[in-house]
């Protein structure tokens, strides 16, 4: 590795180019030249017209010293040249009638790609909120003149560049610099990588928060699960794993200060996580620019905390939903140990300020998310301090604000920024005010009644994840998974019956099942004002894991989740205004199988003879 002063004197050329070209200036492609798809699709995107690039095979890597870009430096070598990849549509007939094929007369006299150089103005930017992930990629043109199939000059050898604001955005740029490359398809090229031709890429996100959220409570995930999860997400430039660690049915985190909670809250000692494995976890995810944020979900969904604590835990010892009791009188949302913590007890605030301490010093991010959602009023109704606070006078809202007003401080004290479900303003039965949430230290994540929601919540002046049930819950439309449920006992298709097919949701609460096309056309900015929209920092998939383990977990994330990332990286819309799911398809197509080719068990999108014969799976042509 050199240092970044070596480099310096390439920032001038950089700096020039960019004063002096507006976005305007450049043509924005589809994603796709020649054999080459790109995803997610960069915001300005400038093909040049010579020869095909050859990559040399002495082809390396210039960076500064930096931990993160010399691990990155590695993997992506290791990845270009093993890769080896090509569009899986390309039939023989095609490859011969494309002309940015390279079919030369002389291997010798092809353009070579000797290089890449990285260069970072700020290498010592940390990997938070807002930090600027921009880059530029430049694969230059050569000079050669081309007459026909044939090379008329002598060879050339080129070094291409990534320019990038800070090491995050450099990650992205060599993402983006290793889906430019693609095997020769000729009987003289197939053991050869290319770039088509010179191109000129500048690239940023649309939204700075682009995330996934993993439910590891009602399901338990292996580490290696989660850190391969973290590394397509990387592929993707999604930059947030929202880790749900604790439900009602398990708290699988070991902590120093409250131990009892992990060994009697979790499954076994086999789904457990320690600090060794969330550091792990947390190294990894540094090494891939993906920021980790934890969640510790209270006062509801609490049930697991009751083996450890059961003093602070009301309808502990109830069943969910008691025999012949409307669903009203339900005392959890589903079934898992019932029970919400119980703002009344002293204890209670002890026992949460050392979660909160140990787990905010455990994780670095600025944001850490303390749930909120789902305040059940008949489990809190089940204890007999809060029968009495509420013949005082009390009511469920007015202890739900005690608590929030009580532990939010614990969160901001750690120099966090609260994130908290919606719940807590727009629960119809229980909520707070917006003075026990400050906006300034806040911020809220939708799930309910769509693009409503957010709107209520910028309205108000809070910033806003957007992670709406009607679009972004990947768990949705696997059907319902309570047993002893008698509504399945149908034999008629009754269109009105909600767990009978072919009317309804099939027995999913969230249903039907969201398909890539809904996931990436949802604009989490709809009918928002200019204001408005800009209090949105992103958006996040959910998959919540009742009825998913790391045996399914590649199938239910990809490739629909890397159809959120292009929606939050670039947009999902042509500069015309136009929607281009119909285009996006084929890129989508490509990168799924370019993902199985990785080792990701991602599920297919059509059938093998739509991926070979591209638009012929339309409507409408």
């Amino acid at each position: 590795m050199v240092s970044l002063h070596n480099y310096v004197c390439l920032l001038p050329a950089f700096a020039l180019l960019l004063s002096f070209l507006s976005l305007s200036e450049f043509f924005l492609l589809p994603g796709v030249h020649g054999n080459v798809y790109l995803w997610p699709m960069p915001q300005v995107v400038e093909w040049g017209s010579g020869p095909a690039i050859l990559l040399s095979r002495d082809f390396h890597f210039q960076s500064p010293e930096n931990a993160v870009l010399d691990k990155a430096v590695v993997e992506y070598k290791e990845l270009i040249r093993t890769e080896r990849w090509l569009p899986i549509h390309w039939t023989e007939e095609e490859e011969e009638e494309e002309e940015t094929l390279v079919i030369v007369e002389s291997m010798e006299a092809l353009v070579v790609l000797e290089s890449l150089a990285i260069v970072v103005l700020d290498l010592e930017a940390d990997l938070q909120h807002g930090v600027d992930e921009s880059y530029t990629i430049e694969v230059p043109e050569s000079s050669l003149a081309v007459v026909g199939t044939g090379v008329r000059s002598a060879p050339s050898s080129l070094s291409a560049s990534i320019l990038a604001a800070t090491v995050w955005g450099a990650l992205h740029g060599l993402e983006t610099f290793s889906q430019l490359i693609h095997r020769g398809t000729g009987p003289e090229t197939s053991s050869e990588l290319f770039i088509d031709h010179g191109v000129y890429i500048r690239d940023q996100p649309n939204f700075p928060h682009r995330g996934l959220l993993l439910d590891t409570a009602r399901n338990f995930y292996p580490v290696e699960s989660i850190l391969r999860t973290i590394r397509v997400m990387a592929y993707n430039k999604l930059n947030v794993f929202h880790w749900h660690i604790t439900d009602s049915h398990s708290f699988p985190l070991e902590l120093f200060k409250e131990p009892e909670l992990a060994k009697k809250g979790a499954y076994s000692e086999r789904h457990r996580y320690s600090h060794m494995d969330v550091k792990r976890v947390l190294e990894y995810a540094t090494q891939h620019g993906v920021r980790i944020i934890p969640e510790l979900d209270m006062p509801g969904h609490t049930g697991s905390w009751s083996g450890a604590y059961p003093e602070v835990v009301t309808c502990h010892d109830q069943f969910w939903l008691q025999p012949g009791a409307p669903w009203g009188l339900r005392m959890a949302s589903e079934p898992g140990w019932p029970g919400q913590l119980n703002p009344l007890h002293p204890l209670t605030y002890k026992v949460v300020k050392n979660l909160v301490e140990e787990v905010a010093s455990l994780f670095p991010d600025n944001f850490f998310h303390g749930g909120g959602d789902e305040v059940n009023p008949n489990c809190w109704n089940n204890s007999l301090d809060i029968q009495e606070y509420v013949l005082a006078g009390g009511n469920m809202s007015t202890l739900l604000e005690e608590f929030v007003i009580t532990t939010h401080p614990y969160i901001t004290g750690s120099n966090k920024t609260a994130v908290y479900w919606e719940d807590l303003l727009t629960n119809r039965d229980i909520n707070v005010p917006s003075t026990a949430l400050p906006k300034e230290t806040t911020i809220l994540q939708t799930w309910n009644n769509g693009a409503a929601n957010t709107k209520l919540l910028t309205s108000n002046g809070y910033r806003t994840i957007v992670s709406s049930s009607d679009f972004y819950y990947l768990d949705c439309g696997h059907g319902g998974w309570v047993g002893n449920d008698s509504r399945y006992n149908e034999d008629s298709n009754d269109p009105g019956n909600p767990f009978n097919y072919p009317g309804g949701n099939g027995g999913s609460w969230c249903g039907p099942f969201k398909t890539w096309a809904r996931i990436y056309d949802y604009d989490i900015t709809f009918n928002l004002t200019n204001s408005e929209a800009a209090l949105v920092i992103g958006a996040e998939v959910s998959l919540w894991s009742e009825q998913a383990d790391a045996t399914v977990l590649d199938s239910r994330l990809w490739p629909r989740t890397a159809a959120l990332a292009e929606s939050l990286w670039s947009g999902n819309k042509h500069p015309d205004g136009k929607k281009r799911y119909a285009q996006a398809i084929d890129r989508l197509n490509d990168w799924r199988f370019r993902l199985v080719s990785r080792g990701i068990s991602a599920e297919p999108l059509q059938p093998l003879w739509c991926v070979k014969h591209p638009g012929q799976c339309n409507i409408n042509t």
